[in-house]
């Protein structure tokens, strides 16, 4: 877990770096709520930097209580809108919605990407392209691949954290 360069900066609309952390009971809840495993780096991420954007405005990664309330609308939407069929040698849709492996959606990017998390591994379903890719073992691999690899977004070294209020996404 390499979190250590990451700087927070305030908040654009508050001028604030308060931070809205997940605590170790909303962890397990989510866990146990939802049958699956937090890897440590993800447990550590919402404990230590919580909800907000990295960055400069592009990978968001949600807290627990995000993930189970959101998580019935978006396995909808996914149901409805799946458009991913040249990455099914990565992910089948059958796999993604299956409720055997407890996917789901851990957090997105700025370009509406959905990183997923299926069978304790980290995959993102881009927004502009019809592959599946898979990111990392780890949401620390996650991360990085989405700001260094250059393959959804130019490749970025920032790793500047915007700390936000969850109760007030758009």
């Amino acid at each position: 877990m390499n979190f250590d360069n990451y700087k927070i900066i305030p908040n654009y609309k508050t001028n604030k770096t308060d931070l809205f952390l997940a605590e170790d009971e909303d962890i397990l809840a989510c866990e146990k709520t939802l049958n699956i495993v937090f890897d440590d780096d993800y447990k550590e991420y919402v404990s230590t930097y919580g909800s907000g954007i990295l960055g400069g405005t592009y990978v968001r990664i949600y807290l627990p209580e995000t993930i189970i309330l959101t998580l019935e609308e978006w396995k909808n939407r996914i149901t409805e809108y799946w458009f991913w069929d040249e990455g099914k040698e990565v992910l089948t849709k059958e796999e993604v919605l299956s409720r055997d492996f407890g996917t789901i959606r851990i957090g997105d990017t700025y370009d509406g990407d959905e990183i997923i998390l299926y069978k304790g591994e980290y995959f993102v379903l881009p927004r502009h392209s019809e592959m599946i890719y898979k990111a990392g073992n780890t949401l620390e691999e996650t991360i990085t691949w989405l700001c260094s690899s250059g393959i959804l977004t130019e490749a970025f070294p920032e790793r500047e954290f915007e700390p936000f209020d969850p109760n007030e996404l758009g």
